[in-house]
């Protein structure tokens, strides 16, 4: 293994597979609303929220963790303003006290927080302007949930990102292809690996633990195992599932992300562990095949973007599927055909915000990505030129990359628009 590609997917790792408590899209704007309010030194008497299409979809109908089943952009930024602490990052809401959720429900009812849509051409993009008195901080963030570009005093710049960085990320993601993640899944040390992939399992496994009890929106874990025969496939569905609508539904456990999202870090991981649990899988086997499903889902969101129309999570899951194959020994040949069947089914599916029936297209995406994987293991599977599938698999991962970031702009601008005039129409 090339010992460039070791260090910056290392570095990928470390820089993508981190803690979030709730769904990215909230916690970013608390966190930017904590750190404006550590600026600003003074609780605010007003909020400002500045944000993109993406933002405002993906926000607006997620329960926020730590609010008891409150959402929405004025309460993310409240409460992070009240009582977020900037140094918790993206687990920014851990320690918000009840006294701090009723100052800021109390803001946001008396109509404290005003949310403005931004015009801009980056998805995820916002600002968040606190106000008391004559003083005024802003926090702009671009491209990455945590990615602060410029805070500003009082009209003056106090901080500005002299690393601007074009996708939020610092990593050399150069390297990304099929290939040289299956390589680097074959031969890096275990012990490079071990504490993110430690953590990855005890987080996300927790959470799906929790969902599966069934108290969260429609209890879909539950629903699916009682409808389905027993089968390992379908428990794997159910609790990748579980987690999602216990996170979607505002459970306040941490979820190790991927590509900035709890969804796709669950949809990567949770089928696979299931699998090697019930199956007796060695820890080495589980970890390696839990490497590669992270780096290729970080792979095939290169060419997507962070936030988009097209639904994160069927890229997780489709990483699902193919690493199952790869758990399996299977060759890479047959991993390339486990990912070209899969997208030949389902990359179509749009992202209309986070919210709890994530957790069903989730369900979706791991029903095509599994089926694809039991083709491929029967040696059948889609060729090339079926549709949008490519000679190469690479290809194909660029091509629906493409159709995800640039055919499916328009659709986004009308799944917004439609929330948009939803949300009005529902106020008058």
């Amino acid at each position: 293994m090339d010992k460039n590609i070791e260090t910056s997917f290392l570095q990928i790792m470390e820089e993508e597979m981190i803690p979030a408590m709730g769904c990215t899209e909230p916690i970013a704007l608390a966190y930017a609303a904590a750190l404006a309010r550590k600026e600003l030194g003074e609780k605010p008497d007003s909020i400002t929220a500045e944000c993109s299409g993406n933002m405002i979809k993906n926000v607006r109908c997620v329960f926020i963790p730590n609010s008891h089943g409150l959402t929405g952009i004025e309460t993310a930024c409240a409460m992070g303003a009240f009582g977020g602490d900037p140094q918790k990052v993206m687990e920014v809401l851990a320690g918000v006290s009840e006294e701090d959720l009723a100052l800021a429900s109390k803001f946001v009812k008396d109509g404290k927080c005003e949310v403005v849509y931004l015009e801009s051409d980056i998805p995820l993009h916002f600002i968040i302007t606190l106000r008391n008195g004559e003083d005024t901080v802003s926090v702009e963030v671009r491209h990455a949930h945590t990615n602060i570009y410029k805070i500003t005093r009082n009209g003056e710049v106090v901080f500005l990102n002299d690393k601007v960085l074009e996708k939020g990320e610092a990593a050399d993601r150069s390297g990304l292809n099929l290939q040289n993640i299956k390589t680097f899944a074959d031969e890096v040390d275990l012990a490079k690996i071990e504490p993110v992939i430690s953590r990855l399992i005890q987080c996300n496994m927790a959470i799906a633990r929790e969902g599966m009890k069934g108290t969260y929106g429609i209890g879909i874990g539950k629903l699916i195992l009682d409808q389905y025969e027993d089968d390992i496939f379908h428990e794997m569905r159910a609790y990748a599932s579980a987690a999602s609508e216990a996170r979607m539904g505002g459970c306040d456990m941490p979820v190790i992300i991927n590509s900035g999202s709890g969804n796709q870090g669950i949809s990567c991981s949770v089928p696979l562990i299931v699998y090697a649990e019930k199956k007796g899988i060695g820890k080495e086997t589980l970890y390696r095949s839990l490497v590669f499903s992270a780096l290729l889902t970080i792979y095939q969101k290169e060419y997507i973007g962070k936030l988009s129309a097209f639904c994160g999570a069927i890229s997780a899951t489709c990483s699902s599927g193919a690493a199952l194959t790869y758990m399996l020994g299977g060759s890479l040949d047959a991993i390339a055909h486990t990912i070209d069947s899969t997208l030949a089914i389902t990359p179509g599916i749009i992202c209309d915000g986070a919210k709890i029936s994530c957790a069903a297209k989730i369900n979706s995406g791991l029903e095509a990505s599994l089926l694809a994987h039991r083709m491929v293991m029967s040696g059948k599977h889609y060729l090339p030129d079926t549709g949008i599938i490519r000679t190469l698999t690479d290809e194909t991962v660029s091509t629906v990359g493409n159709i995800g970031k640039e055919g499916m702009r328009y659709t986004d601008q009308v799944i917004i628009a439609s929330m948009l005039k939803k949300k009005e129409n529902s106020q008058t």
